[in-house]
C-alpha cells in the first residue's frame, strides 16, 4: 500500500500495521500530478491498495478546488460545498484512479447495514437520488464504486482465491459495524481466499465514546477494543474480518481526526467539514 502525491508535509511518512503475513512498512509521500479533461493540472494525495486485479484508492483532502472548510478535495455534495466544485473533485479522484466516472456508482449513506450490487450511474450529476446503502460489490470489470467518509472507516475486500475477481467497499461507522455491514460485505464474495484494507478513520487515539457505544463493543468485540473511554475502531473493524472469513488484512492506521493537513474530519471540525473516500472498481 502506498501514498502518492503531494501534501502538506512531503517528508511525512506512516506506517500500518501487516496481518496475516503482511510486513508492516513506511507509507511515504511521492509527487505525482494529474491532468483533467481541460487539460488543468492538480496534485492529489492518494492512499493507493496494491492487491491483485483491482484498483482501489483512498483519498485524501489534497488536491481538489473546493475552498474554506471545504478545502479542497471535498467529495461530499451534501456538505454546504458549491456543488460544482464537488463534481470537479470528483472528477478529479476518477481520472487518478482511471476510473471512468459515468459508469461509477455512489450511494445515499444510512450508517447501516445494507450492501448492494453495483450496476452503471454516474457520479457527477447533481441532485442524482442515489441508492440507500453503505456498500457496494461487484464482479463486473470496470465498474467503479466511491464512497465518503469523515471519520468512519473505508473498507475494500477482494476476492483472493483464483475465482472471477469481485470487490467489495463498505462504509464502517460504529452503527454498521454492530449491524453487520462487514459479514454483509463478504457474503456476495464467497467468504474464502479474501483479502482487505482498512482505510483512513478516526483512531483509538480520538474517538471518545459513551456507554451507548462502549458496552455493545464490549460485548461485540471484547475489552480490547475500549481504551480510556476511548474506540478502537480500526481494531473492532480488523476482528468483524477476521471472523467473517478474511484471511489478508492491511490497515492505513492514519487518523482522520489527527491529520487535518490530509483529512476531513466530522468530529473535529464539528460537522461543518467536507468528505474524503474510496474509489474502486476491478480491473
Amino acid at each position: 500500500m502506498s501514498i502518492s502525491g503531494r501534501a502538506a508535509k512531503a517528508s511525512l511518512a506512516m506506517p500500518f500495521r501487516g496481518h496475516a503475513g503482511f510486513a508492516s512498512v513506511p507509507v511515504s509521500f511521492a509527487r505525482a500530478a494529474v491532468c483533467n479533461d481541460r487539460s488543468m493540472r492538480r496534485d492529489l494525495a492518494v492512499i493507493r491498495w496494491e492487491a491483485g486485479p483491482y484498483t482501489v484508492v483512498f483519498s485524501t483532502r489534497v488536491g481538489g478546488v473546493s475552498k474554506g472548510p471545504y478545502e479542497s478535495l471535498n467529495l461530499g455534495i451534501l456538505t454546504g460545498d458549491d456543488p460544482e466544485r464537488v463534481v470537479e473533485n470528483r472528477r478529479l479522484l476518477a481520472d487518478r484512479a482511471g476510473i471512468d466516472p459515468e459508469r461509477a456508482r455512489m450511494a445515499w449513506q444510512q450508517h447501516r447495514a445494507d450492501v448492494r450490487k453495483a450496476s452503471p450511474e454516474g457520479i457527477l450529476a447533481p441532485g442524482t437520488q442515489h441508492a440507500a446503502c453503505d456498500g457496494w460489490w461487484s464482479d463486473e470489470r470496470g465498474q467503479g464504486m466511491m464512497l465518503v467518509t469523515a471519520d468512519c472507516l473505508p473498507v475494500a475486500i477482494g476476492r483472493q482465491n483464483g475465482a472471477r475477481p469481485a470487490l467489495a467497499v463498505l462504509h464502517v461507522g460504529w452503527r454498521g459495524l454492530l449491524h453487520g455491514i462487514v459479514e454483509n460485505g463478504v457474503a456476495p464474495l464467497g467468504g474464502a481466499g479474501l483479502a482487505a484494507v482498512i482505510g483512513p478513520g478516526i483512531g483509538p487515539c480520538c474517538y471518545e465514546v459513551g456507554p451507548d457505544v462502549a458496552e455493545p463493543f464490549e460485548a461485540a468485540f471484547g475489552a480490547d477494543v475500549l481504551i480510556d473511554g476511548r474506540l478502537d475502531l480500526w481494531r473492532a473493524t480488523e476482528l468483524a474480518l477476521g471472523r467473517a472469513g478474511v484471511a489478508e488484512i492491511e490497515h492505513a492506521d492514519l487518523c482522520t481526526y489527527c491529520h487535518p493537513e490530509l483529512f476531513f474530519s466530522h468530529r473535529r471540525d464539528r460537522g461543518t467539514t467536507g468528505r474524503q473516500g474510496v474509489i474502486a472498481a476491478v480491473t
